[in-house]
């Protein structure tokens, strides 16, 4: 492994990590396809794609230490008009119905709100993957929970907790009090208390630990940001952090690596792996390439079908293909499973 990271300067940061997480074997770890084979799910195949998640680009105002789109203020890569319209014709031809709009921080792109805006008309659900921060990073941003309340988004925010101290050793100083004031402008239109305005907050742990029972943090987060902050919120998403990208770079800098690794496959369950959301989502990189999951995207394993591209996209040959996964995919089926809803059992 140490040979590997010695090469990073030949490699992209992709390959790197491909070949890091490919070598769990040496680790004395069977191989993730081997586990699902045991459980009857190879090939894997989707259940039912209802949802098109669409990363518009990884440029972001926060460096969070365990952001796996590695998304920050250096970050160049946007989603351009022109790939914006063939995802609206994708969504238009194959009657998905979830829209789910992901960064970096995705209101940084010119033209995420016309985005929002044609997805509207469309009578979609959507889903925007809010860093909360960006609603004070700038009064051209003010808006915001205006915005989203008038196109009836679902806004999903990250809080790695319900202390200033954990979250910002996790997402950057001074980013837990700026997530307060920007839940309290969401709940001022309605978020969290109109239930036609859904608020939902993601929890990551801020270790190479795997997090604790859905339900109870939940119960737990409500009564504490309310007591404390009068904040309220719908749901809480307990979500395991992967083994990928600046996640990986820790685990490896941090000697957790192999006992992370050990710690999801020892946790495999073949009722989550059966419920991944990889079996229902098609993911669209800012350059339009498709993925399996937002997972594999930052791998750069593309879907496998001819045209992995979503100006070529088709319903059919997408139902039919053969999921590609990797040892990165122990983390998803952990536990209680994991996915960009939270815990899948």
């Amino acid at each position: 492994m140490e040979s590997l990271l010695k090469q990073h300067h030949k490699l992209s940061d992709a390959e790197v990590q491909l070949h890091i997480l490919s070598d769990v074997q040496s680790l004395g770890i069977p191989e993730f396809r081997n586990k699902l084979n045991e459980t009857g799910l190879v090939p894997l195949k989707p259940t039912q794609i209802d949802t098109l998640q669409v990363n518009v680009g990884k440029m972001c105002n926060q460096v969070c230490k365990h952001c796996h789109v590695d998304a920050g203020p250096d970050r160049k890569e946007i989603m351009t008009r022109d790939t914006m319209e063939f995802c609206l014709n994708a969504i238009k031809s194959s009657g998905i119905q979830t829209v789910d709009i992901t960064g970096g921080a995705p209101e940084f792109n010119p033209d995420f709100r016309w985005f929002i805006e044609e997805i509207s008309k469309l009578e979609r659900n959507i889903i925007v993957r809010c860093n909360l921060t960006i609603i004070l990073a700038n009064p051209k941003y003010h808006d915001l929970p205006d915005f989203y309340k008038k196109h009836n988004v679902n806004v999903v925010s990250s809080l790695p907790h319900f202390t200033s101290r954990r979250t910002d050793a996790q997402r950057g100083e001074g980013v837990f009090e700026k997530s307060i004031q920007a839940l309290k402008m969401l709940n001022n239109v309605g978020y969290g208390n109109d239930p036609a305005l859904q608020l939902d907050l993601v929890f990551n742990p801020s270790g190479a630990i795997l997090p604790g029972d859905q339900s109870s943090m939940e119960t737990e987060f409500k009564r504490r940001l309310k007591n404390t902050y009068d904040v309220d919120f719908n749901n809480l998403f307990a979500i395991t952090n992967l083994p990928v990208s600046r996640f990986l770079d820790y685990l490896i800098v941090s000697g957790n690596f192999e006992e992370y690794m050990h710690e999801l496959a020892n946790a495999y369950n073949p009722i989550a792996a059966n419920g991944v959301m990889c079996r229902n989502i098609i993911s669209v990189g800012w350059d339009g390439f498709l993925y399996d999951c937002d997972f594999n995207q930052m791998l750069e394993l593309k879907l496998n079908v001819n045209q992995p591209h979503i100006s070529t996209f088709d319903l059919h040959a997408l139902s039919n293909r053969e999921i590609t996964v990797n040892n990165h995919c122990y983390g998803c089926t952990a536990g209680a499973g994991s996915g960009c809803g939270g815990a899948t059992t």
